[in-house]
């Protein structure tokens, strides 16, 4: 069996010298679903067999976990299934040896008559246990699709946020959705299929045994041949996309650029039609030429392949031949040895093909379970103290250090917090400003420092508990495809009908939304998604509008508003400050480059490189030669310029 030495090259190098063979961009990584492709490329057929077992004992697990009886039943009838493999075949040997005996047709046709009706039997048999463990394997597959999926988003939604900011983590988590998950049927399914295969062919070797043992050689020797074609056939098929790949994932980007809705703007200003068309027709010739190499290589394989089976199966007839001449095997059993010979093949296809298949779905769905383990390590314990809030939130020498970074994004930062004020971070780009807000919210653990809620240090609180009493009005909000009245209630979907809160309306009307709700096509039961029937869609504003309801809806005690008015218009956004200040029961963070509008903030927090480097109010700051000085009269004299 064919073993390859060393990976493939990649498209550009594979490229015969020519015009075809010139880079036209940086060699594209390979992507999740691609990521073991090299190291199947390099294990040989028999490697893959050796650890067969292994990946059995597992794929099997995996069923029995979801489906105790499908499992038995998938397996179970494939070899009953098979057990009536062997009876056909004998009860076949009976019915020719009765009609191949001397005298009278009639006589020999009524004395194969109960071996016909037996094998007749048996064959029916086999089609409907084949049948029935068709259908317990196909039953398999969404149970053990829906039992891997719902693991694997249990685990998505639960681990920390910082969790999303390790590279690492996040490489797992892409290469399990994007591929891994989805194998754990397939490794049910190739487990079952070379069961079946491995079964089809001990059927059929047992019946050649209880016959004719000499006959059990013939049958091997007839059967290996195809086997080999099978595995290089395979083998080359995938060494062939293995080459390709990268190419003809350029040329899926190419044609994406030609013909997108995005892309047509600047494909026409900056005239790039003959330079994308040269560049695609370039890859389709050498992927043309791809295709004659492979379809040459396949037929040079099939006929050298045939050659070889027409040579064994040449010499299974001489043997025949041989054995019947000199009396050893009956002429009833040499015809239902080459009966058994194809039922054979075609079993030693199957399984072979599972061997192929499982080998690689089973590295895949190692991702998954790979990628469970990192994710339970990542999630928070649950417990803790349940809390009803705050009144003051005290943070001592707080810092944070993001995942593979070295310089630290929080640095020994000290406040405190108290319920009832509007605070406001203010710093340039990159100061800390959004992360330190995160920590207060709970929504990042410090590396260092404690953040304590009346007292309490947070890391003995129930996160549930102490998020239910947050909202975030992120500056990197999701456009969910949910209706208008949705959009919003997902702020607190479960809160119960006579819980304080506002209403729907209420905090629409807070926002500035209530009105551009009103004016979509069915109002509050607008779908907000173009995609689906009836769909619309919002501007930036008009979906920031609605992010900002959502926030208000949830009627937290503690509010983080971070750029909440970046994408509005200054009616909308004079509107929403207004109504963010009237929030005497909470505390109220804000976060903006617009610092016309935390001029009435009670204290001010401004932030360089991670560590805070001034607080007060607007009059307290604006009478120090400091950084918020700086940052106000630079905005400042933009505006009076303007009004000038």
């Amino acid at each position: 069996m064919a073993t390859a030495t060393r990976p493939p090259k990649s498209s550009e190098q594979s490229d015969p010298a020519g015009d075809d063979a010139e880079p036209m961009l940086p060699e594209l990584q390979d992507p999740d679903w691609m990521h073991h492709a090299r190291q199947v490329a390099q294990t040989g057929f028999w490697a893959v067999a050796r650890r067969l077992p292994r990946l059995v004992k597992e794929a099997i697990g995996v069923a029995w976990a979801t489906n105790r009886f499908d499992t038995v039943a998938s397996i179970g009838l494939n070899v009953a299934a098979g057990v009536m493999t062997t009876f056909g075949l004998l009860a076949t040997t009976t019915v020719l040896t009765e009609l191949f005996a001397a005298g009278p047709t009639p006589d020999r046709v009524r004395a194969a008559l109960p071996a016909l009706l037996l094998a007749a039997a048996a064959v029916m048999a086999r089609g409907g246990l084949t049948i029935a463990a068709g259908w317990a394997q196909a039953r398999l597959v969404p149970q053990i699709n829906y039992r891997v999926e719902l693991r694997m988003f249990e685990a998505t939604t639960a681990v920390d946020l910082a969790a999303f900011d390790d590279a690492g983590f996040a490489e797992e988590m892409d290469r399990a959705r994007d591929r891994g998950m989805h194998e754990a049927a397939s490794i049910v399914d190739s487990t079952v299929n070379l069961i079946t295969g491995v079964v089809g062919v001990l059927a059929t070797a047992a019946a050649v045994t209880v016959i004719q043992p000499i006959l059990l050689p013939c049958l091997l020797l007839a059967a290996i041949p195809q086997a080999i074609i099978t595995v290089r056939i395979a083998r080359g098929q995938y060494l062939n996309m293995l080459a390709r790949i990268t190419r003809q994932r350029r040329m899926r980007m190419l044609a994406d650029l030609m013909a997108n809705r995005r892309t047509a703007v600047e494909v026409r200003t900056y005239q790039m039609r003959e330079f994308l068309l040269d560049e695609y027709r370039r890859m389709m010739r050498a992927e043309t030429r791809a295709d004659f190499d492979l379809v040459r290589s396949q037929t040079i394989t099939r006929v050298l392949g045939t050659s070889a089976a027409g040579l064994a199966t040449f010499a299974v007839y001489a043997v025949l031949g041989g054995l019947l001449l000199v009396g050893w095997v009956a002429l009833a059993a040499a015809t239902t040895a080459l009966l058994a010979l194809q039922a054979a093949r075609t079993s030693l296809g199957m399984a072979v093909f599972a061997t192929n298949s499982l080998y690689e779905e089973a590295l895949y769905y190692q991702d998954y379970r790979d990628f469970l383990d990192r994710a339970r390590l990542r999630t928070p314990p649950g417990g803790g103290e349940p809390t009803t809030g705050f009144d003051t939130i005290d943070l001592d020498k707080v810092s944070l250090r993001y995942p593979g970074t070295d310089n630290l994004a929080v640095d020994e930062v000290s406040l405190t917090l108290r319920r009832g004020q509007v605070v406001a971070f203010v710093g340039e780009n990159g100061s800390g400003k959004t992360t330190l807000a995160k920590l207060i919210a709970g929504l990042y653990r410090p590396t260092s420092g404690a953040i304590r809620w009346d007292g309490t240090d947070t890391t003995a609180l129930d996160p549930t508990s102490l998020g239910s009493h947050v909202a975030v009005m992120s500056q990197d909000w999701w456009r969910f495809p949910f209706t208008a009245r949705q959009n919003i209630l997902i702020g607190r979907h479960d809160r119960a009908r006579h819980s304080p809160g506002p209403s729907v309306e209420d905090a629409a009307s807070a926002s500035a939304a209530h009105d551009m709700i009103l004016d979509l096509p069915y109002g509050y039961d607008t779908l907000l998604d173009r995609e689906f029937k009836d769909g619309q869609d919002l501007s930036g504003g008009q979906w920031q509008r609605l992010v900002a309801a959502r926030s208000l809806y949830r009627h937290a005690k503690l509010l983080v508003c971070d750029e909440p008015s970046a994408a509005l218009d200054a009616r909308a956004e004079h509107a929403m400050f207004q109504h963010l200040r009237r929030q005497p029961d909470r505390l109220l963070i804000l976060i903006t480059h617009r610092l016309a509008n935390v001029r009435h903030a009670d204290q001010i927090f401004v932030l360089r490189g991670g560590r805070l480097v001034q607080q007060g109010d607007h009059d307290q700051l604006m009478a120090q030669d400091g950084l918020y000085r700086e940052l106000f009269d630079l905005q400042a004299a933009g505006y009076l310029a303007e009004s000038s």
